[in-house]
């Protein structure tokens, strides 16, 4: 990839046959704690054989505008962005609650609203008033693009020189399930009928004007130079907030960090991720299967299996928030759960 460079090494996998047994010789039968086994082999790959290590675990609440929400593709209005920034940095919203709940740092950043909020909580890295409306222009230039991968990758390289390890992502910005959609659909080669939900609940008539300019974005950026490049689908159709949380996420997986992935926008940009590096796809823990419709779609295209499906498709980092205490329970049971040996009971 031009302009902007990772270098995500693969997890070492010398060690699985040894965490595999240290994880079978707990006391208990060989697979029953289910997933959380799976969960606990990985975490152990990446962080340590012998211990796994979770260390302040990171929220981060990318916010930004998107052009198209001018066209009504959501029940609300672009300024409920900013509105839900406020929220955010004053506590109200739900993944404040779920944050603290599992004790985690949250970070909010504004990436490109169309109203900044004058405020020290929040992080500056605008890389614009909103991005233009991708039915009728790329949403922005691939220079810009490339911008917000540096971006979200200095934020994320900030939180690992003070030691975090886990790190989530969130995001807030209307009409960026429409962004998202397109990155998907052209990422993928799939049709708008397949990549297109009702994100916040919108009517029917809504719903085909939001599917219908979908369409004319991806016709659109069929026609420009490399319509298969990543990083020309993101500038072309994605969103700000979107090119930094693939920034971050690339980011975390380069110094071998914990990546917890939300719902639908953020696994679309844990995809552009991994066609940038494919070796990120490790490092990545998918925490809840979204009620979005082409969620499953990622899911499937990067062999993932989410810890939780609860319904949900709020975004904010809300499902990410809510899998954390999983992380918790595999680190305990891998870190401290006797074995047969410890117990001195019988396997069988």
């Amino acid at each position: 990839m031009a302009g902007v460079m990772f270098s995500v090494s693969p997890v070492s996998r010398s060690r699985d046959a040894a965490i595999q047994q240290r994880i079978d010789m707990k006391t208990k039968p060989p697979g029953s704690l289910g997933q959380l086994e799976s969960l606990a082999a990985q975490l152990a790959a990446i962080t340590g054989v012998e211990k796994i290590r979770l260390q302040k675990p990171v929220m981060m609440v990318f916010a930004a505008d998107h052009g198209i929400a001018e066209e009504g593709v959501s029940i609300a209005p672009p300024a409920v962005t900013q509105q839900m920034v406020k929220n955010f940095i004053n506590g109200g919203a739900a993944v404040n609650c779920f944050c603290q709940v599992a004790s985690m740092a949250l970070y909010v950043i504004d990436a490109g609203i169309l109203n900044a909020v004058e405020s020290s909580r929040v992080i500056n890295q605008r890389l614009g008033a909103g991005t233009k409306n991708i039915a009728k222009a790329p949403a922005m230039a691939r220079e810009t693009a490339e911008s917000g991968l540096v971006l979200g990758a200095e934020i994320v390289r900030q939180r690992i020189a003070e030691s975090s390890n886990v790190f989530a992502f969130g995001e807030m910005g209307i009409g960026n399930t429409s962004a998202a959609s397109a990155v998907l659909a052209a990422i993928l080669g799939r049709s708008v009928e397949e990549t297109c939900g009702r994100g916040t609940g919108i009517d029917d008539d809504a719903f085909e004007r939001k599917k219908s300019l979908i369409a004319e974005a991806l016709e659109r950026h069929q026609s420009t130079p490399e319509p298969e490049d990543t990083m020309n689908i993101l500038a072309s159709l994605g969103g700000f907030e979107i090119v930094q949380i693939t920034g971050a996420m690339l980011a975390a997986a380069e110094k071998q960090c914990i990546v917890m992935v939300d719902g639908f926008i953020a696994s679309v940009a844990a995809l552009a991720a991994v066609r940038i590096a494919p070796e990120a796809r490790y490092y990545m823990v998918f925490c809840h299967h979204s009620e979005e419709q082409a969620h499953t779609l990622i899911l499937e295209a990067l062999d993932a299996r989410p810890l939780l499906d609860l319904g949900l498709r709020l975004g904010e980092g809300t499902g990410a928030a809510l899998a954390y205490p999983l992380l918790q329970s595999a680190q305990s049971f891998y870190n401290y759960m006797a074995s047969f040996d410890d117990a001195g009971v019988t396997a069988v």
